[in-house]
């Protein structure tokens, strides 16, 4: 019979800088993405869980350093400066696991005291424009090679940008379906989970010669 300790032990840890996401896979399947802004928000460190008030203005947070603490443990260096977070294996899974009403609990709390989530500095980075690049059967149906386009807020990461493509005309939505394609991000193969930043140059590149048919 597994040890269930051992079976909440990370089998894969990666961080993911441009999407700023912490990707943890455990021995028993779990495999969880964990934005920073999340993990600097529910840090088990003192002076965070000590405050009247919950920690906000960190959407732009990032994380320096990744220390490991002997077996158990990894200590999260972030780049406002936050250094004391230790994440036990128990605690990255239990964030995981738990991520969808963590976050929702904490949005309602600043939502009840008036505090906004963002700093000044995100709520500027809102206002994105990419460089869309096509590619084989998308030429002809798209009837243009690129395209420079506004993102609305929404749209933040790849498997955002391609669902709102899907959306944006009816008519094109079978052109962006679900392994039709592969996308790059500044010429790298990307991730659903890629973030999205102003300026990226986006490819979508076609899995196939043919093109999906509608319907």
């Amino acid at each position: 019979m597994a040890d269930p300790a051992s079976e909440k032990t990370p089998v894969e840890i990666s961080f993911h800088s441009k999407s700023r996401l912490l990707v943890v896979a455990f021995q028993d399947g779990e495999r969880f993405e964990l934005p920073c802004e999340y993990l600097r928000v529910f840090s088990k460190a003192k002076e965070v869980r000590t405050l009247q008030r919950p920690v906000s203005g960190k959407e732009q947070v990032s994380i320096t350093h990744i220390e490991p603490q002997g077996q158990y443990a990894v200590k999260l260096i972030f780049d406002d400066g936050h250094d004391t977070g230790i994440y036990s294996w128990s605690t990255l899974y239990e964030l995981g696991l738990r991520y969808r009403e963590n976050w929702n609990g904490y949005l309602e709390k600043l939502a009840a005291l008036g505090i906004s989530r963002q700093s000044g500095e995100a709520a500027a980075a809102d206002a994105r424009k990419v460089k869309m690049l096509y590619f084989t059967y998308l030429v002809k149906q798209l009837r243009k090679e690129s395209e420079e386009l506004q993102l609305p807020a929404a749209v933040s990461d790849v498997r955002s940008l391609v669902e709102w493509l899907r959306k944006r005309d009816s008519n094109l939505a079978h052109l962006f379906r679900e392994g039709s394609i592969q996308v790059t991000v500044n010429k790298q193969f990307a991730e659903p989970f890629t973030r999205i930043d102003d300026g990226d140059e986006v490819a979508l590149i076609p899995t196939s010669p043919t093109a999906p048919v509608a319907g």
